[in-house]
């Protein structure tokens, strides 16, 4: 079958091995290519001893017969493995690469108008016909350039103030912990393979009430608990979240000194801290605080005896805090913080439970007990608000985005 063209390109074959050339088009029996000027190419034609100026072949064909005076080029659609890229006058097509080489894989496969395209795996590069594994940067080295299939892993040597503790092809320079920024002192400065080592600033006595988690970073960070905790949860959620990333010396100290419940809220709130120069962060920073003097409002005049302070203790649910810890968190903090710095004891008590869910049920029992009534109405107006205080269900959603899909399946796949 003939393919008739308007310039000098006439195709020859059956219209089947040409379908994947037109696959776009409505194929018939029969159709016209409408090329407006092919390209040309001069050919000496020995019938008329002149040079004739004909029409080059499309990609995907070659040249069948030159064009003459009277007739005009004709192509044929390459075979099976056999391929032209662009416009030619060839009197064949290419054959297309045989097979990938070895740690290689097939990226395109061949066409008519494209050859096989062969792509070294995965932490590979290509260099002389192998695929080499791309080179792991040691401690002290960072990756300043990824390696890609066709190039090497570029690494330099960490600078100032930045550190890498690991051989890897993809950890950058990370940079050292601010310990002075997180209200910690530095007991082995950091160089180009290790972080800063930070420790509590004992220096500064007297000792603190110290409440590690607010009821509104309780309130704010709480959506990404999980109902179960599986192997290496901490650094899954460290390595989702987004800006400064909290060192790994930091969370292997948050998961020595808190129980596997509470590390999510010390972690969250570590690199709230790290990060609070970033606008995202501000926000939640001005939302929390805003939460925090509205809880103070109605929860910081009370003045309760330690009798009072025992009976809330009392009237809530599950593992109890004791009257050792009333007696010292009535030495260490002021009045205004003791009834928070005892719920916050209680939530971690009793692996993390919600604080409000045990409060509202305290509150319930303490009527029972000789307990103030004004102190009961405060508590309330707390709780109404922290339950009114729903921004921080909106931040999942924010949160959830930013740390992605990977934070997500975890989650999912704890429940």
């Amino acid at each position: 079958m003939s393919l008739e063209c308007d310039g000098h390109v006439q195709l020859q074959g059956d219209s089947r091995d040409f379908h994947p050339i037109f696959k776009l088009l409505d194929i018939s029996v029969k159709w016209t290519i409408q090329v407006d000027s092919p390209p040309k190419y001069r050919h000496y034609d020995p019938g008329t001893s002149r040079q004739l100026l004909c029409d080059q072949c499309p990609p995907g064909s070659y040249v069948k017969q030159h064009c003459t005076a009277t007739s005009p080029t004709q192509c044929a659609p390459c075979p099976d493995q056999y391929y032209t890229e662009e416009w030619n006058s060839h009197d064949e097509c290419q054959y297309c690469s045989t097979v990938c080489k070895e740690l290689q894989y097939v990226k395109q496969e061949c066409t008519r108008t494209q050859n096989r395209v062969c792509e070294c795996v995965q932490g590979r590069y290509l260099e002389l016909e192998f695929c080499l594994k791309h080179t792991e940067c040691p401690p002290g080295f960072g990756v300043a350039q990824p390696g890609t299939p066709e190039s090497d892993t570029v690494c330099e040597r960490c600078p100032e103030g930045f550190f890498s503790n690991e051989t890897s092809s993809k950890a950058v320079c990370l940079k050292h912990t601010n310990c002075s920024a997180l209200g910690f002192k530095i007991t082995l400065k950091g160089n180009e393979v290790r972080d800063n080592i930070c420790q509590e600033n004992t220096d500064m006595a007297p000792q603190k009430c110290g409440i590690d988690v607010t009821l509104c970073e309780e309130a704010m960070f709480r959506f990404a608990v999980p109902t179960h905790l599986t192997p290496n949860w901490l650094n899954i959620l460290a390595d989702s979240l987004p800006g400064t990333k909290v060192s790994t010396e930091n969370i292997e100290r948050i998961k020595q000194r808190h129980s596997p419940q509470e590390q999510t809220f010390q972690l969250l709130k570590l690199w709230k801290q790290q990060n609070k120069e970033q606008d995202m962060v501000k926000k939640i920073i001005q939302d929390i605080d805003h939460c925090e003097n509205s809880v103070l409002k109605h929860i910081g005049h009370p003045n309760l005896t330690f009798e009072h302070l025992n009976m809330l203790m009392a009237s809530l649910p599950g593992k109890k805090v004791g009257k050792e810890d009333v007696e010292r968190t009535m030495k260490l903090c002021q009045p205004t913080e003791q009834v928070l710095k005892l719920l916050n004891l209680w939530r971690i008590k009793n692996g993390d439970q919600d604080t409000i869910k045990g409060l509202m049920y305290g509150l319930k029992h303490l009527k029972t007990y000789h307990f103030p009534k004004r102190t009961i109405q405060s508590l309330k107006k707390v709780v109404k608000f922290l339950h009114r205080f729903t921004m921080y269900r909106l931040y999942q959603k924010l949160f959830l985005e930013m740390v992605g899909n990977q934070l997500k399946s975890v989650k999912v796949r704890c429940v």
